[in-house]
């Protein structure tokens, strides 16, 4: 027998190791100049949480000290000035202060001039309401989209912002770019005419329940609205939508709020009702034994899930390792179901945030096989007048001029009387930046011919 074939054979590796080498710990707040005498009543206090919270780049320098240096906070500042859709809102706890620049969840909570495309910071269809979803209002707020499910923007204020926040047209403060609009009914009217609508509509089975943001609604407001939707005989299913159970999950552990879900979760389960929570975590850093704690004593209440709706950000989570990390930290410790992963929709300057179709397909494709089928996320596009589609589900792609073609198998609220709607192909475009020169060369003359 050959010296090589008595050679013993070379182990390969596995693209993505497990078990996680991450630590599941709640972040050392005091390791930060701002919060170095604050204690962990402190810390675990949803009150003082929310006065605390940073909403200037004053603030974050006193929050940060020396580790936010003199050319990264002129750097934010000039994003403020310029290119920002949402106000700064956070508890910076969770960054690497260590390496600011490069940290993901400083990219996408609170970007920096730099960060963004200077040669397409937004892409030429991108609009406001990129969905499309105040169109499709049936009564202020309320967005009836698929035939069997509506959105209810209760509120337009959040615990925390993000920098791609989709509903940036509506939610937060105005900023030097955007004048946010605002709804015109009183909130109890409002509240009222989408019960009323419900009721009216035997076909909408399920409802998402949502803002901005329901851990800034007080419970004594929001329990009465789900308990009524509870109430419906045409309402099978209520989606909490919440990424305080992330950003303030101290909001969630009071006894107050407790005592609210847990009364509408024991309603829930004797209507036959499936109540769950979907939170919206982008990164492992964010999983945090607080939030583990938050979302089992949901499960514990018996809400039928908690589940977890991120978005695909390059610079974020937009690699194999990333993505898995972030699933595996959910799953293994928060009892949080990983779901689905949007990608970043077509918002003003948004472009260095956003991936390709291609891109998520492959992304989708690597992390096949790792989670239990259950818990793998679908990567999903947003598509404008259609709704999620998975990503593999493209009914054509030009990857030259980066143009998806769509199909759907529904009518929206605002299509009950086109009769070309299942049949018309809906388009989706990738950054133009990522496409090859013919491609960028295509989008400058179409442009140029005022055609885009």
């Amino acid at each position: 027998m050959s010296a090589a074939r008595q050679a013993p054979k070379q182990k390969s590796e596995q693209p993505f190791h497990y078990p996680l080498e991450r630590v599941y710990s709640e972040p050392d707040w005091t390791r930060l100049p701002g919060y170095r005498a604050v204690t962990r009543a402190e810390w675990e206090d949803a009150t003082w949480q929310r006065k605390n919270t940073v909403k200037t780049l004053a603030e974050l320098k006193e929050a940060l000290g020396a580790f936010l240096t003199d050319a990264l906070a002129e750097d934010m500042a000039r994003d403020i000035r310029e290119r920002a859709t949402m106000s700064m809102l956070i508890t910076p706890h969770m960054m690497d202060e260590r390496n600011l620049y490069e940290d993901p969840l400083r990219r996408y909570m609170l970007p920096a001039f730099t960060d963004r495309r200077t040669d397409w910071p937004s892409h030429p269809k991108a609009s406001r309401d990129s969905l499309h979803e105040a169109e499709m209002w049936k009564v202020e707020g309320l967005t009836h989209r698929y035939p069997t499910k509506v959105l209810a923007e209760m509120l337009s204020t959040c615990p925390q912002y993000c920098g791609h926040c989709t509903r940036m047209d509506l939610v937060g403060n105005s900023v030097p770019q955007v004048k946010k609009l605002k709804f015109a009914v009183a909130q109890k009217d409002r509240h009222q005419q989408m019960l009323d609508y419900l009721r009216a509509t035997p076909s909408v089975r399920d409802v998402v329940v949502s803002g901005g943001d329901i851990a800034n609604m007080p419970i004594q407001q929001l329990e009465p609205f789900v308990s009524t939707l509870l109430d419906l005989p045409n309402i099978k299913d209520v989606r909490l939508a919440s990424k305080g159970l992330m950003g303030i999950p101290q909001h969630f552990l009071q006894d107050e709020v407790l005592s609210g879900l847990d009364r509408l979760a024991k309603k829930a389960f004797s209507r036959g009702v499936n109540l769950s929570l979907h939170t919206h975590v982008n990164h492992a850093n964010q999983v945090t034994p607080l939030l583990g704690k938050a979302a089992g004593t949901l499960l514990s209440m018996g809400f039928r899930d908690v589940r977890n709706q991120g978005v695909l950000l390059r610079g974020v989570n937009d690699s194999q390792k990333a993505l898995l990390d972030l699933c595996f930290m959910l799953q293994d410790h928060a009892r949080v179901l990983p779901y689905y992963f949007y990608m970043c929709d077509m918002i003003p300057n948004s472009e260095h945030w956003r991936t390709s179709v291609g891109e998520a397909e492959k992304l989708q494709h690597d992390i096949m096989g790792y989670l239990p089928g259950f818990a793998t996320p679908r990567i999903v596009c947003d598509v404008p007048y259609v709704g999620k589609r998975w990503v593999h589900q493209v009914a054509e792609y030009d990857r030259e001029k980066g143009i998806s073609y769509w199909t759907k198998n529904y009518r929206t609220g605002i299509e009950e009387n086109d009769p070309e709607a299942m049949t018309r192909r809906y388009e989706y475009y990738d950054p133009i930046y990522h496409l090859p020169e013919s491609g960028q060369r295509w989008w400058r003359e179409e442009i140029a011919k005022g055609a885009a």
